[in-house]
């Protein structure tokens, strides 16, 4: 395993200079699973504040464009693509989140911002109905371009061992 690249030799954070290398195209899709009692997902198309899925698909949408303000050692970077989707499943809500650059450094984090932030929306628009609610299961699924090439999660590693 390599070393951790935003610590310095003397152990100190610090950020990735990628000025070095060279742009390509890069990509990533994440996911998270929102468990939700069987009576809440009935109510979800009658939610007073609005459509719980798409504020949160919308919320995933913008969470990756601010993924470096909220992650300290990310790089800004210019996206040419997010799509986040939002399914309601048996036992919940499968959220789907993918991004798409042409830059130096990758876009993993950009797709896990939009999950988790997407996750984290359902559970405010829901929360009045049940304070239980759970987010799991937040995890890079793939991702494609730079150096260290492609990367796919192992089957039966998602949601309650799913398939991907």
């Amino acid at each position: 395993m390599s070393s951790l690249s935003h610590f310095d030799d003397a152990g100190s954070a610090s950020m990735v200079d990628v000025g070095a290398k060279p742009a390509t195209q890069r990509s990533a899709k994440a996911r998270a699973f929102v468990r939700i009692a069987p009576a809440v997902l009935e109510e979800l198309p009658r939610n007073p504040k609005g459509n719980p899925l798409e504020i949160a698909r919308i919320a995933g949408i913008q969470a990756a464009k601010r993924t470096s303000d909220l992650i300290p050692l990310c790089h800004p970077l210019p996206l040419t693509h997010v799509d986040v989707a939002v399914e309601v499943q048996e036992g919940g809500v499968a959220i789907t989140a993918s991004a798409a650059t042409f830059a130096r450094t990758g876009v993993e984090m950009e797709a896990m911002s939009a999950a988790a932030v997407a996750a984290l929306t359902v559970y405010d628009m829901c929360k009045a109905l049940d304070k239980g609610i759970e987010i799991r299961d937040i995890q890079l699924l793939e991702k494609a371009g730079g150096k260290s090439g492609t990367y796919r999660r192992d089957r039966g590693s998602g949601p309650g061992g799913a398939d991907l």
